[in-house]
């Protein structure tokens, strides 16, 4: 999604809804995969028949029912709060990420204007360590570069660097490329019918996971490597197009 699907304005171009309707007609399942909470993803998109890959793969959804999900302990998660919490030296603010819901402590507007618009079900709590639900991950917003702050802050819990600024720590076994496997394993599609598209770090496994591989041209320089092809930018409606032109559509 952001980076790639969507422009850097968080928008979806026009073009990608006759797309949408065009697939669908030819029995092409999209599968939208992001770092974005379900509820987020679907508010988005608004399509029940999509296969949402959501929480950076830790939670698959159809028809508003569960595909698979792959929680990270309790024990982990609360570890990964009191570690934010301790760090006095980084500005960061952190989502705890649930089945139900995403919660929040931190409430200054700063950090709620980052947080909100990747939680549409977000609910402000006293303690983050108190809350009782399945724990998809954990996701710490640091307002400088996360690549050298909240990054090796969370190493030790094998967190991921999934944005400028963002930092997931999930279950160890959860990412965008397991979810689309398993997902190719359900619907019956090879890696070779698949195609994927991605620019930042979070997006390798999906990008591993798939022949039609194809690199943003705004990606990461060691995200490229991953990838068969490179797609125009996210700012050029990368995505739709190339998905038209393999398509042989207009």
């Amino acid at each position: 999604m952001d980076g790639s699907l969507l422009d850097d304005q968080k928008q979806i171009h026009d073009d990608f809804w006759p797309l949408l309707d065009e697939l669908d007609r030819r029995g092409i399942r999209l599968c939208p995969a992001s770092g974005r909470q379900y509820a987020t993803l679907r508010r988005q998109l608004g399509r029940d028949e999509l296969v949402y890959i959501a929480e950076n793969g830790a939670y698959v959804v159809q028809h508003d029912e569960e595909l698979s999900s792959d929680v990270l302990d309790l024990d982990v998660a609360r570890k990964v709060i009191e570690t934010v919490r301790a760090a006095d030296h980084l500005d960061l603010g952190t989502v705890l990420c649930g089945k139900r819901s995403a919660y929040v402590e931190r409430t200054d507007d700063p950090f709620l204007a980052q947080a909100t618009p990747y939680y549409a079900k977000l609910e402000v709590v006293d303690d983050l360590s108190a809350v009782e639900d399945d724990i998809l991950k954990v996701a710490v917003y640091d307002f400088g570069p996360a690549a050298a702050g909240a990054g090796p802050l969370l190493q030790p819990f094998d967190a991921l660097v999934s944005g400028e600024h963002w930092v997931d720590a999930m279950s160890p076994t959860a990412d965008k490329g397991h979810a689309l496997r398993q997902v190719q394993a359900a619907l019956g599609v090879s890696a070779e019918q698949t195609m994927a598209f991605g620019d930042y770090f979070n997006d390798v496994g999906m990008l591993d996971a798939a022949y039609w591989s194809f690199a943003m041209d705004n990606a990461h320089p060691d995200v490229r490597t991953h990838a068969r092809f490179v797609a125009p930018a996210n700012t050029d409606n990368g995505v739709v197009r190339t998905i038209a032109s393999v398509l042989g559509l207009r």
